[in-house]
């Protein structure tokens, strides 16, 4: 990889992690206090796994991203990779920011139904522009369909 290259990876991957970052801000003024009262199903994962997990995510999602980038947005194709991918990096946020920060599973429920399929979309999209690309999304979507299922359990649990 060239130097343009390097860059355009170390853009990507930082605009994921920003993307955690707002998240985390209005998820972990809730983690300690709100989110422990609330009744959760029996495939809860610990609190603990889901930190390393969502990095992990994250840094694929980046991966991801810059192996589309790299193709060049001169392309309509990639242009609408990258608008459809910046389109569920916004709704992964505003999950954070509907469950935790509103303290809503209802609102959470909604936005993570709206995120689930913008994974699909950018799934979809991806893959014909970079296999690789694609691919490396598939654990976000598997990830999120069990976040998706904790949420809908957690609206009918409380």
């Amino acid at each position: 990889m060239d130097v343009k290259e390097i860059l355009k990876l170390i853009v990507s991957l930082a605009i994921c992690y920003l993307a955690a970052r707002i998240g985390a801000v209005f998820t972990s003024s809730s983690i300690q206090t709100w989110y422990v009262t609330l009744n959760k199903p029996f495939f809860t994962p610990p609190n603990w796994l889901f930190a390393p997990v969502w990095l992990t995510l994250y840094t694929l999602m980046g991966i991801a991203l810059f192996l589309i980038w790299r193709q060049g947005f001169h392309s309509p194709q990639v242009k609408i990779a990258g608008a459809i991918f910046g389109i569920q990096l916004v709704l992964n946020t505003l999950w954070s920011i509907a469950f935790f920060g509103f303290q809503s599973p209802l609102a959470g429920l909604i936005v993570i139904i709206l995120l689930w399929v913008a994974i699909a979309v950018t799934i979809k999209t991806f893959l014909p522009l970079s296999k690789p690309a694609g691919v490396l999304l598939i654990p976000y979507i598997l990830w999120v369909s069990l976040a998706a299922a904790l949420n809908v359990a957690i609206v009918v649990l409380n």
